[in-house]
């Protein structure tokens, strides 16, 4: 299992990094992202911590943890400044909160985080054809996601990602231990979100294509 989407107590997670990729490893992961929640007001704090789990699990030789963060509820016009400074602090993998359905997050998010040049973007709810083909044409992964209530709008993220030929990534968005789930668990949720196998294939696929870019 490859996980680009994860959070610690560094933001509204439960488990401290060192937890949250002990847990990870035992349910077989080979590469974990943490990124905490962040904006202009803690994006150093966060990235300094996810850094540091990385170190940390390196020295310890188990699984491969990716410093990232995951910009949050930010104005959409400060978000491609937000990814480059995110980028400059140390975050190998940067993930933008997308529009879901269950929160109110300001239009336009998707579209910034897109024009900046994110690696993913996170439940991106509703998400218009032309965003989509954007995100397509610059690389931009979309996020089918395993949390309860962002998960609501995977169906149509999904269809959205198959007309335009955007990448697809499967993201557990884990909070709490029994976010973790398997590779064969990730398998199941995916193709309940209308997922075809061989779409499936090419999500775990992009998801370690951007895991071993990020991570070299």
């Amino acid at each position: 299992m490859i996980d680009l989407h994860t959070h610690t107590i560094a933001s509204d997670g439960e488990l401290i990094p060192a937890e949250l990729v002990r847990r990870a490893e035992c349910k077989g992961y080979r590469f974990i992202a943490i990124t905490d929640h962040a904006d202009s007001s803690n994006l150093e704090a966060v990235v300094t911590a996810s850094v540091r789990a990385a170190e940390e699990a390196r020295r310890s030789g188990g699984i491969v943890v990716i410093p990232g963060v995951e910009l949050t509820h930010s104005a959409p016009s400060l978000i491609p400044e937000l990814i480059r400074e995110a980028r400059w602090m140390g975050a190998r993998l940067v993930v933008v909160h997308g529009e879901t359905i269950v929160e109110p997050v300001a239009a336009g998010t998707t579209s910034a985080a897109v024009k900046g040049g994110a690696d993913i973007i996170s439940h991106p709810g509703l998400i218009s054809v032309g965003v989509a083909k954007r995100a397509a044409r610059k690389g931009v992964h979309l996020e089918i996601s395993l949390r309860k209530g962002h998960s609501l709008a995977n169906g149509h993220v999904a269809k959205t990602a198959r007309e335009c030929g955007a990448p697809l990534v499967i993201g557990t968005d884990a909070h709490s231990p029994g976010d973790l789930v398997t590779r064969e668990e990730a398998h199941t949720a995916a193709r309940g979100a209308g997922l075809t196998p061989t779409e499936i294939r090419r999500a775990f696929i992009n998801a370690e294509r951007l895991a071993l870019k990020v991570s070299a």
